[in-house]
């Protein structure tokens, strides 16, 4: 979970399958929450720009240190 480019929050998992765009932080967190089951130690913050990538089915992110662990991110 981050922010992209334009400002907007993006959440996406490590593998890049589920994900969306969110116009706040607290849309973004509930979104992952729901995903993950609830488990606020799976939803990694991603520092610098974090972009939702929809093509390819992997995450893109930039500037970020993410854990190999299955977590929405």
């Amino acid at each position: 979970m981050g922010k992209d480019s334009r400002g907007n929050w993006v959440v996406q998992d490590d593998q890049g399958v589920c994900g969306g765009l969110f116009v706040d932080r607290k849309h973004a967190l509930r979104f992952a929450m729901l995903e993950n089951g609830s488990r606020p130690q799976a939803v990694v913050m991603v520092p610098g720009i974090f972009e939702l990538d929809i093509g390819r089915g992997a995450s893109a992110h930039e500037n970020a240190n993410v854990p190999s662990q299955r977590k929405v991110a």
